[in-house]
């Protein structure tokens, strides 16, 4: 299993900054893709952002130009810089990745979710 632990949320003027971490823990696994999800109340869960092992960056257009995603392969760690935050951007995130067991090949990748963390943007 990996366990997820995510912090960096909270109440945030529009256009201002907050910048989320996610720290992956699993006893073995190797970490593949690292992302970011949010999800506002009745409505799907969207991508926001991933990066690859490598650094190769996906970003959805609402974000494009105003997050940045990037990762610590040494520490397992994502992290989600959010700059000229919007109220639009209001949504509990999510940390997602893909890792794959430990003496496995070829690699078999299972996705894991943190817990979620509140970003508020409001003035």
């Amino acid at each position: 299993q990996v366990q997820l632990v995510e912090s960096g949320g909270g109440l945030v003027q529009p256009g201002g900054s907050l910048r989320l971490s996610c720290a992956a823990s699993g006893n073995g696994f190797s970490i593949n893709v690292m992302g970011w999800y949010r999800q506002v109340p009745g409505m799907q869960r969207e991508s926001v952002a991933s990066i690859t092992t490598g650094g190769t960056t996906n970003y959805a257009d609402s974000v494009k130009g105003r997050f940045t995603i990037s990762r610590d392969n040494a520490k397992n760690t994502v992290y989600l810089q959010m700059d000229s935050l919007k109220p639009e951007d209001t949504a509990v995130y999510y940390c997602n990745v893909g890792a794959s067991p430990p003496r496995t090949w070829p690699p078999k990748w299972y996705f894991y979710w943190g817990q979620g963390t509140q970003v508020t943007v409001s003035s």
